[in-house]
């Protein structure tokens, strides 16, 4: 199993696994992250007794302890059929005694797929966990407990922040986050498909950096044939994906999904004063916060704080796959679509607000790479910035990417994606000119102003470009 693109990870186990003592490991991600493979892939060729079971989504108590027992029974008696346990206490009690018995020198890994899953409503789960982990398991050095789970907040509240046995009992924390554009690039090559950049980003902007989306892709066909045929053809294998991804990870999961359309209907996200308006949880304050800190906590949306302050924290949605959702297919699912609806939908207008959406998300995403290509190096607050007005005599305006810096200037970033090289002419230059002497007055900056320009495809150079833009940032740049 060739893993791609993990190599913080991988470090990470590679010390539990070399370490003389216990290790209790916690790891999570969204669904389809590759947290399973992950940890397979990184034991298969180790010396260890690999011990996994896995939870099952909205199963018993029953049908979770029968799975549990079925795993001891081929791990650690042949495939000998073994009686189901009664509690999870009881479980635990099976599989420390076979622990125990096992000669082996060599580390044991206990993997608890999916926990959260397995923790179904009073099955007492947690609290056996703690009392096998705190009273055997940590004394035995040749252990390695490792608990994953798809919903982030569950294994956060519970494991991590623990306020029982298991607090502090963490070793080592894995947060599974998806592939960057490099990352995704590596993957696809790794898979023997060759795509120029381009065409890795029109992947990206439809499906993120989703290992498990990403293996749909086939070689020898462009990006926008890919597209066609993982979500849009009768047999698409995401087509369906949006619901079953929130049903698995939240239990209200509705909730969630009005949220996240919520948020994407504004390019700059949305104020949480507009989502208690808006939304269906506006009497309940709390549950808002939480729900909002859930979509955080699993890669959905990002919180930001705008340059005007008073304005309050807004929230936008990064992730590629569900503003791809919202825009192109929460409301085709029930209709019959061409062969070629996607390169259809590619050359109306829509797309073309869609794309630059989805670019600007990209660019957020990949904010480390766009400081370093403008050379900056200490960056106090990264915002976007907007004024509307409803006077006749005020031009409104709006700064794609604001990046106030700590050596007393702010970059302004205009973020264009254009299958060209992008051309500043007489009349874009002087919207520019506007959009700076805007911003200057009503902030009252006396800070130097740098204006850099986000392009997939560069700047074509002119003496505009030439005059204004001190700095230009390519696909290239966020690649690296």
């Amino acid at each position: 199993m060739l893993i791609v693109a993990r190599s913080v990870e991988i470090h990470r186990l590679q010390k539990a696994y070399q370490s003389s003592e216990p290790e209790f490991i916690v790891l999570y991600g969204r669904r389809r992250i590759g947290k399973t493979f992950l940890i397979r892939g990184f034991f298969e060729n180790k010396n260890c007794q690999f011990f996994q079971a896995t939870g099952s989504q909205k199963g018993t108590l029953k049908k979770q302890l029968t799975h549990f027992t079925e795993a001891l029974s081929v791990t650690f008696a042949r495939g000998i059929q073994l009686k189901p346990s009664n509690s999870w206490e009881e479980a635990f009690q099976v599989l420390t005694q076979f622990i125990e018995t096992t000669n082996s020198k060599h580390k044991i890994v206990i993997f608890l797929d999916e926990l959260p899953w397995m923790a179904t409503r009073r099955s007492g789960l947690l609290e056996a966990l703690d009392y096998y982990w705190n009273q055997n398991w940590s004394r035995n050095s040749k252990i390695i407990l490792i608990v994953c789970g798809s919903s982030a907040s569950w294994i956060i509240k519970n494991i991590i922040y623990n306020k029982g046995g298991l607090h502090n009992r963490c070793t080592c924390e894995i947060k599974l986050d998806p592939f960057n554009l490099a990352e995704v690039n590596e993957y696809l090559k790794s898979r023997q498909i060759k795509l120029n950049k381009n065409h890795v980003l029109e992947i990206y902007m439809a499906l993120g950096g989703i290992p498990y989306y990403l293996k749909y892709v086939e070689p020898g066909i462009t990006a926008a044939e890919n597209i066609q045929k993982i979500l849009f053809d009768p047999k698409a294998p995401l087509r369906d994906e949006f619901k079953k991804l929130f049903d698995s990870l939240f239990t209200e999961s509705d909730t969630y999904i009005e949220l996240i359309k919520l948020i994407s209907r504004k390019k700059d996200g949305m104020s949480r004063s507009e989502l208690e308006v808006l939304s269906k949880l506006s009497r309940g304050g709390g549950r808002l916060t939480q729900r909002l800190e859930q979509l955080i906590q699993t890669n959905f949306i990002e919180p930001y704080i705008p340059w005007d302050k008073e304005r309050g924290e807004y929230y936008k949605v990064i992730d590629e796959f569900c503003l791809f959702y919202v825009y192109w297919l929460s409301s085709t699912r029930s209709k019959k679509l061409t062969h070629d609806h996607w390169l259809k939908q590619m050359q109306k207008p829509i797309y073309h607000v869609w794309a630059g959406y989805a670019f600007e998300a990209v660019c957020r995403k990949h904010i480390d790479q766009v400081i370093k290509a403008l050379h900056i190096k200490t960056a106090e607050n990264i915002s976007s910035w907007r004024l509307s007005t409803k006077k006749s005599k005020e031009h409104g305006a709006q700064i794609d990417l604001l990046i106030n810096r700590s050596d007393d200037a702010i970059t302004l970033c205009e973020i264009k994606y254009t299958d060209k090289p992008f051309i500043i002419d007489k009349q874009y230059a002087q919207k520019l000119q506007n959009k700076m002497g805007v911003f200057k007055t009503k902030t009252k900056t006396t800070k130097q102003i740098f204006m850099a320009v986000i392009s997939a495809n560069g700047l074509k150079e002119s003496m505009y470009s030439e005059e204004m833009i001190s700095h230009i940032v390519t696909l290239d740049d966020l690649f690296n």
